[in-house]
């Protein structure tokens, strides 16, 4: 894979330079051990992926990591989950900072094992699939809205040059069943399959799990077992519900979103940009994307949490509220191209609700007019990644 900066560059630079070490996490095929290689050149590359190098750390994990005494990048750590333990012993004697570099993409069996044995010796820092600003550095991106949706944002995809709908269908196949396999046992992968794809018509939708097992014919507890299992493995997230109005009788059940649209798509059987512009779903997605871009954003400048959705009994809703320093964006996602009136109906509502005159609105529409009216600022999709999420708005004209 070719040289891209991804935005997280320098957040695993700079957090080297004080823990001796540092764990990565995110979806398989994100770009860890592209990045871990490029940013650590002179570092052993060890892949526990592979069985016989599974084999020797298992049988033998002193012996295996006295085989790199300045340290090694370790690629899928989760793989031998009593490894961090052994890490620890080397870590206390030798404190140097950045001398391990852990890499792992099933979320919680990682963070289980680091939690218990690297407690305050390892920052932990998530790489999602690129966002808008990352992929535009690559030769190949798309250019338009709904090719950005189709194609998602695993790097492969671009610096390959490959056809989106091929690359995700062996994604899906190869990386989700097979992860699938090692954190839980699913009998019926065939269930399971149709599982993600309920899920992915879900997405942008309040979850409702009862629903969910309902529609595919499973328990319950089986399907949040599942879903659990999609979250470990970084496909999907819940949006939390805004509760911070004690006044307000508000919805508190989360949303379901996916880190990448282009998944999405695949899973719902999109494999063309003509079929998504008349797709019913094409304003569930897009809102999936925005909320998704903002999240990568956030995560790649070291901020968790602060997002969350609002919804009230009254009808009130808006698709993402950003807690940013000392003050809060809604934000709205808007499908359509075209940059109307229309697209402030409800916001009078929405000031309403949260009743704080500081507080900015704004619609993320797919159109490439940029405005700010009395109601709300207007933005293009292809500008949100010109924003910095993290910190509070700019008020230049208001």
């Amino acid at each position: 894979m070719s040289r891209v900066r991804r935005d997280l560059e320098s957040r695993v630079l700079a957090v080297a330079q004080k823990f001796p070490a540092v764990t990565i996490t995110g979806p398989r095929q994100s770009g860890k051990s592209t990045l871990c290689r490029e940013l650590f050149p002179d570092k052993p590359h060890v892949s526990l992926e592979a069985h016989d190098t599974r084999a020797f750390a298992e049988d033998d994990p002193r012996g295996f990591l006295a085989r790199y005494p300045d340290g090694a990048i370790l690629d899928e750590i989760q793989r031998t989950p009593q490894l961090p333990s052994y890490l620890q012993q080397l870590i206390d004697d030798d404190q140097t900072p950045g001398r391990w570099i852990l890499t792992g993409s099933q979320n919680l069996l990682l963070l289980d094992a680091v939690s218990q044995s690297l407690a305050g010796r390892t920052a932990i820092l998530q790489l999602l699939p690129c966002s808008r600003r990352e992929v535009l550095r690559f030769d190949a991106h798309p250019t338009d809205l709904d090719s950005t949706l189709l194609a998602g944002g695993y790097p492969a995809i671009f610096d390959r040059h490959l056809d989106p709908d091929d690359w995700l269908g062996s994604y899906v196949a190869t990386y989700v069943e097979r992860d699938v396999r090692s954190i839980a046992r699913v009998g019926d992968l065939t269930t399971f399959q149709r599982f993600i794809e309920l899920c992915a018509g879900r997405t942008g939708q309040l979850l409702n799990l009862s629903a969910l097992a309902s529609d595919t014919g499973i328990s319950q507890p089986t399907a949040k077992s599942w879903l659990s299992i999609l979250e470990t493995s970084f496909i999907v997230f819940r949006l939390p519900a805004f509760h911070a109005n004690h006044r307000k009788r508000l919805v508190r059940m989360p949303k379901l979103h996916f880190h990448d649209t282009g998944l999405v798509c695949r899973l719902l059987g999109i494999r063309t940009v003509d079929h998504l512009r008349t797709h019913p779903l094409r304003g569930a997605i897009f809102e999936t994307w925005m909320v998704s871009e903002i999240l990568k954003h956030r995560t790649n400048g070291g901020q968790r949490g602060g997002l969350s959705f609002y919804r009230d009994h009254a009808g009130v809703e808006a698709d993402l509220v950003v807690e940013r320093g000392s003050r809060r964006t809604v934000a709205e996602a808007k499908a359509t191209m075209t940059a109307s009136r229309s697209l402030f109906d409800g916001l009078g509502r929405l000031r309403s609700a949260f009743d704080d005159p500081a507080i900015d609105f704004a619609i993320v529409y797919g159109g490439e007019a940029t405005q700010r009216r009395t109601d709300a600022r207007l933005i293009p999709w292809d500008q949100v990644h010109s924003e910095d999420w993290n910190q509070p708005p700019v008020d230049d004209e208001r």
